[in-house]
C-alpha cells in the first residue's frame, strides 16, 4: 500500500513537472531578478534605489493617481454591486440569465465603450472620472455575481426564524447577512483590485501614451521605465506596488477574520 502511494506521488510530480518548471522559469526566476535589481546599487546592495524613486516626481504622481483611482473606484463598485446583489437576491436562484446580463460589459469592445463614454462626458478635465466610470461599467456586474454567490448560500431559515422573533429588515441585514458576507466581500475586493489594474487599456485609450497628469498611472510609469530599459526603476516601482498591495490585503484579511470570529 505504501509503495503504491509513493508510486502515485511520483507520477503526480512527474505530470506536474512541466508546469512547475514553467513557473520556475517564467515566474520565480524573473521575480528573483527583480529583487536583485531593486536592491543593487553602484556600491553593492542597499535601499538607495528606493530613496531615489520616492523622490521622483513622476513616480509620486503616478502612485498618487493610482491610489486616488482605487480610493474612488473601490468603494463605489462595492456599494453599487452590494446594493444590486441585495435587490436581486430573491431572483438569483430563479433567473440564471441575470449572470449573463451582468457579464455583458466583458464582451463589449473596449474601444467602442471608451468612445461612447467620452461622448457623454466629453470634456478633457473629466478624464479621471471617465476612467472610474469605465471601471465601474466593466466590473460591477462581475462583482455583483461574486456577492450574489455569498448571499444565496445564507439559509433562508435564519431570516424566517428572525422574522418570527420580530426582527426588522435592518436587524436581519445587520445580524444575519453582514456577519456571513465578510469573506465573500474579501474576495470581491480582491478581484476588484485585480480588475482595477487591468483597466490600463481603457486608460490608455482615454489618454494615450502620454496622458494628462490626473490619469498618469503606475502602469504608465512602469511601461515607460521598460521602454527606456531602466530596469532598476522598473523593479523598485514593482516591488513598492507589491508591498502596498500585500499590506492592504494583509490588514483587510486580518479585519475580516476578526469579524468572522
Amino acid at each position: 500500500m505504501v509503495i503504491t502511494m509513493r508510486k502515485r506521488t511520483y507520477q503526480a510530480y512527474l505530470l506536474l513537472s512541466p508546469l512547475l518548471l514553467g513557473c520556475v522559469i517564467f515566474y520565480t526566476a524573473p521575480f528573483v531578478t527583480v529583487i536583485r535589481l531593486a536592491f543593487q546599487t553602484g556600491g553593492g546592495f542597499g535601499l538607495g534605489n528606493f530613496t531615489v524613486l520616492l523622490q521622483n516626481n513622476t513616480f509620486t504622481l503616478a502612485f498618487g493617481n493610482s491610489m486616488k483611482f482605487f480610493a474612488a473606484g473601490l468603494p463605489l463598485i462595492l456599494l453599487l454591486a452590494y446594493g444590486i446583489a441585495l435587490l436581486l437576491k430573491t431572483q438569483a436562484r430563479r433567473h440564471k440569465l441575470l449572470k449573463s446580463v451582468f457579464l455583458l460589459p466583458y464582451s463589449m469592445p473596449v474601444v467602442g465603450t471608451v468612445l461612447l463614454m467620452e461622448l457623454f462626458m466629453g470634456e478633457s478635465n473629466s478624464s479621471f472620472w471617465i476612467t472610474v466610470a469605465l471601471y465601474l461599467w466593466k466590473n460591477t456586474g462581475y462583482t455583483v455575481i461574486l456577492l450574489l454567490a455569498g448571499l444565496v448560500i445564507i439559509p433562508e431559515e435564519q431570516y424566517e426564524s428572525a422574522g418570527l422573533d420580530g426582527a426588522t429588515a435592518w436587524q436581519k441585514f445587520r445580524f444575519i447577512t453582514t456577519p456571513q458576507m465578510w469573506m465573500p466581500l474579501f474576495f470581491a475586493v480582491t478581484f476588484s483590485v485585480i480588475n482595477g489594474f487591468k483597466c490600463f487599456r481603457e486608460i490608455f485609450l482615454v489618454g494615450g501614451e502620454a496622458p494628462e497628469n490626473d490619469i498618469y498611472m503606475l502602469q504608465h510609469f512602469i511601461n515607460h521605465s521598460f521602454e527606456n530599459l531602466n530596469y532598476q526603476k522598473l523593479s523598485v516601482s514593482s516591488l513598492l506596488l507589491l508591498l502596498v498591495i500585500l499590506l492592504f490585503f494583509g490588514a483587510f484579511y486580518t479585519f475580516v477574520r476578526r469579524k468572522e470570529c
